[in-house]
């Protein structure tokens, strides 16, 4: 399937609205980023999940959720991010749904995406994440690992 590309005014604007909502979630202001993503994806033609944003705006959107404790909307937006162009596979986005659905008491669904996000990544996608979820992998699957600390990578 060929990418299809957005028109340059519309890229450009998604791309504002979205760096305006990483800017509001960097300060911890999640539900007015999120206000900034859905702008944004509100800007795709339909339909809004054949375009490459709509990947990411759906991994901000589903990451906001996640940080703000609302995990079924979170595994929501992320389920729907992995049907996007490049969704199923991204690291990032089995993670966080991943422990979403952990968060939601779905283990079994939790260690499937959680796998995926350590064969793609290895454990440094877990490195700024909260132990638990890497012990929860390790508790469901052999040799997972923590990622190494700084000082441990001369040992």
């Amino acid at each position: 399937m060929a990418m299809l590309e957005l028109p340059a005014d519309t890229l450009e604007e998604v791309r504002r609205l979205s760096a305006a909502g990483d800017a509001d979630a960097k300060r911890g202001q999640l539900s007015e980023a999120v206000a900034k993503y859905w702008a944004a994806w509100d800007l795709l033609p339909e339909p809004r999940t054949e375009w490459e944003a709509a990947t990411w705006l759906l991994a901000a959107i589903g990451d906001a959720n996640f940080r703000s404790g609302d995990f079924a909307v979170g595994r929501d937006n992320l389920s729907k991010a992995m049907r996007c162009p490049s969704g199923s596979g991204n690291a990032f986005l089995h993670a966080r749904l991943g422990q979403c659905q952990f968060e939601l008491g779905a283990h079994d669904s939790a260690a499937e995406e959680l796998m995926r996000a350590y064969m793609a990544a290895g454990s440094e996608i877990f490195a700024e994440e909260h132990p638990k979820y890497l012990r929860f992998l390790g508790s469901r699957a052999k040799g997972v690992q923590s990622p190494k600390k700084a000082w441990e990578f001369w040992k």
